[in-house]
């Protein structure tokens, strides 16, 4: 029962964000600007300011070309780097009421794995972020993303 209710949660929070987004429009496109990635933890704060703060400067820049989203739950969803950018800009200035918690799992000199805890009141969301170097500059290869 837990379960389906926790589900049903994260099912409204989708929806919430969805009709968010729908009612700011299209003519709020953000400009291009340049963001500082040049490490690992830059790229990781950059990600979590752009997932909870609404951040949406730089956000083509932080994702690499192959990103893909996994959502683990009941009904398990990817979505494309594409899909992703285009739901984090509708989410411009959305500020996400939770606190998070970020902890290194695994770092070299060219990747990085990343848990991003987001812990809501009724629930948490749990991120696992894989961030490469390409080049000079740090991107997000992948997110995986369960809910408890």
């Amino acid at each position: 029962m837990k379960a389906l209710i926790k589900t049903f949660a994260a099912a409204a929070l989708i929806a919430v964000s969805t009709f968010a987004m729908a009612a700011e429009g299209p003519g709020s496109k953000s400009a291009k600007a340049n963001v500082n990635l040049s490490t690992a933890d830059f790229a990781l704060e950059h990600y979590v300011a752009v997932t909870t703060e609404g951040e949406s400067a730089g956000v083509e820049q932080l994702f690499a070309e192959d990103f893909n989203q996994k959502i683990q739950a009941s009904n398990a969803q990817s979505h494309s780097r594409d899909a992703v950018i285009k739901s984090l800009k509708k989410q411009k200035g959305e500020k996400l009421n939770c606190t998070v918690t970020t902890d290194i799992i695994e770092e070299s000199a060219d990747y990085m794995i990343a848990k991003v805890t987001l812990k809501f009141e009724d629930f948490t969301k749990t991120d696992l972020v894989t961030l490469i170097r390409e080049g000079n500059n740090w991107k997000v290869t992948s997110s995986v993303n369960s809910y408890k």
